[in-house]
């Protein structure tokens, strides 16, 4: 993409409302537009990122063994009053009417929903088990949205539901979950930690949720550090196999968020060196809840002997949108972000210096061509801003490799790179550096 034709509004001041860093960069830029309190545009650049998140995470879940669905962002009603809910969800919920006078709401969640699809279509035990998600959509009317996108009003977010005969089913489910999410954040460059959680109004006896340590956290969360350097299964994992040694090896360590914490037994069982007291981010949040909403909503099967049996469900969602501003919280610098290659909006900055020089021309032309070519996806700035504008714009829209093509480095037929993430800057060959970059970035991509 040439700069000149790409839509990037950069701001050079900050807006006075944006308190944590990734607002501050997200807006500054040009990843998004506030178009009100909590609701917000997703600029093209941001939207790149957001779609890379997106993507990742549709992986994981296909690759957990879960089908993927479209659900509707506005519910009826009377969906919400089978489960119970809908009285008692509170002033988040956003209640609507349309113009039969129908009782409508915009989807906080899709427990409901999901529950009514499976029960209409499942009738046998033998139909299970099944894992289903979406990314979606949601609307929750936060008495204070703040931190841009770390808690809007408007947000992306992937739901996964899952249906099994009994209880031991609906574990190996949770698990896979688990195991997913683990993949699913480090892939994205993050070291999520599970924690035990409230299970709050989704419900259940068994709850965790996935944390990014980070200072701007919404959060209390304590853990033994030994957490932060465990690695996370490989991508040739057997997710239909045993994963409770997975499960175990994780949660084998202390490991609450501030709502289930409990100091004497944090004290108690790690040792004083290896206590972790933070602050932390919830990218990710798995629930199992039993017979929580198939009981109400009659969502039963047929078991081997003929009798109805209420499925055992479980939960599991990721904030995709949220995860942009968790990156940003986890790489970033006073200049600028620093995104990881996998979610980078593009994988290479590629600086001319002197526009309009017949030499710098074709020698940018043709590593835009080489780059491309090799699956490297290029911002190419070929504009006539002055040099120090090209710099601190690349620096403060943060791909992972800038390539800088100027007259000087023409005649000892080298390009400047620098890596954003360590800025760290080297000449390469002229004739090299697109297959060197291109080999960087495949290696980084690779860890899917």
């Amino acid at each position: 993409m040439r700069l000149s034709r790409f839509y990037l509004p950069l701001l050079k001041e900050t807006p006075a409302d944006a308190q944590i860093v990734s607002h501050r960069l997200m807006l500054r830029a040009g990843m998004i537009r506030q178009q009100g309190a909590g609701i917000y545009a997703w600029l093209p650049l941001g939207f790149r990122v957001l779609k890379k998140i997106e993507q990742i995470v549709r992986e994981e879940q296909d690759r957990a063994g879960a089908v993927e669905m479209l659900m509707p962002t506005i519910q009826p009603a009377d969906l919400w009053r089978e489960s119970g809910r809908y009285d008692a969800y509170g002033k988040e919920m956003l209640r609507i009417t349309d113009r039969a006078d129908r009782e409508m709401l915009y989807g906080p969640t899709n427990e409901e929903m999901i529950t009514e699809i499976f029960r209409a279509g499942t009738r046998s035990y033998k139909d299970l088990p099944k894992m289903l998600y979406h990314i979606q959509w949601k609307f929750r009317d936060e008495i204070r949205p703040r931190f841009g996108v770390m808690r809007g009003r408007e947000f992306l977010m992937k739901d996964c539901y899952s249906f099994d005969i009994d209880e031991a089913g609906a574990r190996r489910s949770y698990n896979k979950m688990f195991v997913a999410y683990l993949r699913t954040f480090a892939r994205m460059g993050l070291k999520s930690i599970p924690m035990r959680a409230d299970t709050g109004p989704i419900g259940g006896d068994l709850s965790h949720e996935f944390i990014v340590l980070a200072d701007t956290g919404e959060s209390a969360v304590f853990c033994d550090k030994g957490l932060v350097d465990m690695d996370v299964p490989a991508k040739d994992i057997d997710f239909d196999g045993d994963l409770q040694p997975v499960i175990d090896q994780f949660t084998s360590l202390y490991a609450a968020t501030d709502e289930m914490h409990d100091d004497a037994e944090f004290t108690s069982k790690v040792a004083e060196d290896s206590r972790v007291s933070a602050r932390g981010i919830e990218v990710g949040h798995i629930f199992f809840f039993g017979e929580k909403y198939s009981k109400p909503m009659k969502a039963a099967v047929a078991g081997p002997d003929g009798a109805d049996i209420n499925i055992q469900m479980g939960s599991y969602g990721v904030g995709v949108s949220r995860l942009l501003g968790a990156i940003i919280e986890a790489y970033h610098d006073d200049a600028g972000c620093k995104w990881p290659v996998s979610v980078a909006p593009y994988h290479v900055g590629l600086i001319n210096m002197r526009s309009g020089d017949e030499a710098c021309d074709a020698a940018c032309e043709k590593i835009y061509a080489e780059l491309e070519a090799a699956g490297v996806e290029v911002l190419y700035d070929e504009t006539s801003a002055r040099g120090g504008e090209k710099f601190a714009r690349m620096d403060l829209i943060g791909l992972p490799y800038q390539i800088t093509i100027g007259p000087r480095g023409l005649e000892a037929g080298e390009a400047e790179v620098k890596d954003r993430h360590t800025g760290e800057k080297t000449n390469l060959a002229i004739t090299s550096v697109s297959a060197e970059i291109a080999k960087k970035v495949k290696a980084a991509l690779d860890y899917a």
